[in-house]
């Protein structure tokens, strides 16, 4: 039998719902559970062995909103043994020093929770300066970055792939 996914967001503008939608759609009927942690605890989060966490970068890299205010609940969740992905959204261009930034807060928040993470993203094909959501290589996101608005036309594209990555990884490990 296939686990069940939680995926926990978080959108203002309503782009990273629009992401969370279509990687739902990318993995089979009813396996992706959607919650939009404005309207959810995130502790729902505890009741999933897999879960994917969405968020986007504000501003010069601050933390979305409803992320914000669920912060501190993070590192009291109990996430050891789950196996956790991130993607997230922001803009290269107009936020160059400070793209995916909220991504690499959240990847370095859930650091010591035990988790095994998957999903980490190859960074060519953006045109950024800074990010926190870098790993320490440099090579790689330490999650699905997406840019909706300066490159929206890869969206699509990109999500397919991940959830293949994603799908692949979750194969390895099971």
């Amino acid at each position: 039998m296939t686990k069940k996914i939680g995926l926990f967001y978080g959108s203002t503008t309503c782009f990273t719902e629009i992401a969370a939608e279509k990687i739902q759609a990318q993995f089979p009927a009813g396996q992706v559970e959607l919650f939009n942690i404005k309207d959810e605890p995130l502790a729902q989060a505890e009741h999933y062995d897999i879960l994917i966490f969405g968020l986007s970068t504000w501003d010069f890299g601050e933390i979305q909103e409803d992320w914000e205010s669920h912060w501190d609940e993070i590192s009291e969740l109990n996430l050891a043994g789950k196996i956790v992905a991130l993607f997230g959204m922001g803009d290269q261009v107009g936020y160059t020093d400070w793209f995916q930034d909220a991504l690499g807060m959240l990847h370095d928040e859930l650091a010591a929770s035990g988790t095994t993470r998957i999903g980490f993203w190859p960074n060519q094909g953006y045109d950024f300066a800074a990010s926190k959501a870098l790993t320490p290589d440099g090579e790689f996101f330490v999650g699905l970055a997406l840019d909706e608005d300066s490159q929206y036309q890869f969206s699509e594209a990109r999500i397919q792939q991940w959830v293949e990555q994603l799908q692949q990884e979750l194969q390895e490990l099971s």
